[in-house]
C-alpha cells in the first residue's frame, strides 16, 4: 500500500491569503482543491511538499457568475460535475469537462486544477521503487529524459482536456499574488517544457477562469484515448468557429495531449477563414492540423498511430461544431 508522506495542512482564509502563505514557505509549499492529481502523486512520491495549502473551502473559488461584459467567470474550485451540463458553459468546455476521468473524480476535480494539471509520461507516473530501478528520469531528478536520452529537456506532456478548449476560446485566467492579481489569457500560461510548464508565478494562485458568452464561438472537443472512461487523452482537438452562413470568419484550433503545452495551429485559422467550411476544406485543414503534432513514446499507445489520429479527431470537431450552424 502506498502512504501518504508526512505533511503540514494550512487552511487560509482568502485566496490572497493563500497566496502569501506560499511564499512564506518558499518550494516547500504546494495548493490543493480537489487533490486528485496531486494526493496519488505525494504517494508515488512524484511530489514532497511539506505544507498543502487547501482551497476547497474557499467561497470565492466556488462561485460562478455572468461579467457586465457577458463573459462567463467560474471560480478555479467550481468542479468539473458542475460545469459538464450547464447550460452557461461554452459547448466545447462542457464536452472537455464531462470527458476528464470518471464521474466520481469529476465530482471532486476542480476546473482550476485541470488547468494546472502536472505533465504526465510513462517513465514518471509510476511508483519510487520503479523509477529508481530505471535510474530516474529528468523530471524526477535523473540526468536525462528516458523519452529522449539526447535531448537536455523534459518531454512529459500536457494531458488535461480543459485548457486546449480554454485557450481556443481566448479564456483569461485570473491569477492572484501577494502583490494583487492581474488576468492574462490562458494561452500565457504554458511553457512548452515538460518539467515547468506553468509560466504563472510559483506565489501566483488560479482564481478565475473567464469565457466567453456560450454563443459567441460555435466550439467542439473531440478526445482520442483508449477507453471510454478515466483515461487521459491520447490526442485531443478543440475547435472554435465564428461562421457567417457557411463561411468561415474566425476560427482557432488548439491540439492536446501532443506537446508538453497546448498546441495552437494558426496555419488551419489561414486555410479556413474566408473560406466556405464544406468537406474540401475540413479534409484540408484536418491534414493541415497534424504537421504540428510530434507525440512521442511518453503515453500510451503507439506515437506514430497516434500522430495519424490526429487527422481524424480534427475533422470530426470541424464537422461537429459546424453542425451547430
Amino acid at each position: 500500500m502506498l502512504r501518504l508522506p508526512r505533511f503540514s495542512y494550512l487552511r487560509p482564509d482568502s485566496v490572497a491569503e493563500a497566496a502569501r502563505m506560499l511564499a512564506d514557505h518558499g518550494g516547500r509549499a504546494m495548493l490543493m482543491a480537489g487533490g486528485t492529481d496531486v494526493l496519488p502523486k505525494m504517494k508515488r512520491r512524484q511530489m514532497a511538499p511539506e505544507v498543502l495549502i487547501g482551497l476547497s473551502h474557499l467561497r470565492e473559488l466556488r462561485e460562478a457568475r455572468t461579467l457586465p461584459d457577458g463573459r462567463l467567470e467560474l471560480g478555479a474550485g467550481v468542479t468539473l460535475a458542475a460545469v459538464q451540463d450547464a447550460g452557461s458553459t461554452p459547448r466545447a468546455y462542457a464536452q472537455a469537462a464531462r470527458l476528464v476521468s470518471s464521474p466520481a473524480l469529476r465530482n471532486v476535480g476542480t476546473i482550476g486544477g485541470n488547468l494546472c494539471l502536472d505533465t504526465r509520461c510513462n517513465y514518471y507516473d509510476r511508483s519510487e521503487e520503479w523509477r529508481e530501478a530505471i535510474g530516474f528520469c529528468l523530471k524526477t531528478g535523473g540526468e536525462a529524459c528516458l523519452v529522449a536520452a539526447s535531448s537536455p529537456r523534459c518531454w512529459a506532456v500536457s494531458s488535461a482536456d480543459t485548457p486546449p478548449v480554454a485557450v481556443a476560446l481566448g479564456a483569461t485566467a485570473v491569477l492572484v499574488g501577494p502583490d494583487g492579481e492581474r488576468e492574462v489569457p490562458v494561452a500565457s500560461l504554458y511553457r512548452d517544457d515538460g518539467i515547468a510548464y506553468l509560466a504563472k508565478e510559483p506565489t501566483e494562485v488560479l482564481s478565475h477562469l473567464r469565457l466567453p458568452a456560450p454563443e459567441t464561438w460555435r466550439s467542439s472537443y473531440v478526445k482520442l484515448r483508449r477507453r471510454s472512461s478515466l483515461d487521459f487523452p491520447l490526442a485531443g482537438a478543440a475547435v472554435a468557429l465564428q461562421l457567417d452562413g457557411r463561411r468561415v470568419e474566425r476560427c482557432r484550433l488548439v491540439l492536446g495531449a501532443v506537446a508538453s503545452h497546448p498546441v495552437e495551429v494558426p496555419a488551419v485559422a489561414s486555410l479556413l477563414e474566408g473560406r466556405e467550411l464544406d468537406d474540401e476544406a475540413i479534409v484540408e485543414a484536418a491534414a493541415e492540423a497534424a504537421k504540428p503534432a510530434k507525440p512521442l513514446d511518453n503515453t500510451d499507445a503507439s506515437y506514430v498511430w497516434r500522430k495519424r489520429m490526429v487527422k481524424v479527431i480534427v475533422e470530426r470537431a470541424l464537422r461537429d461544431a459546424a453542425a451547430l450552424a
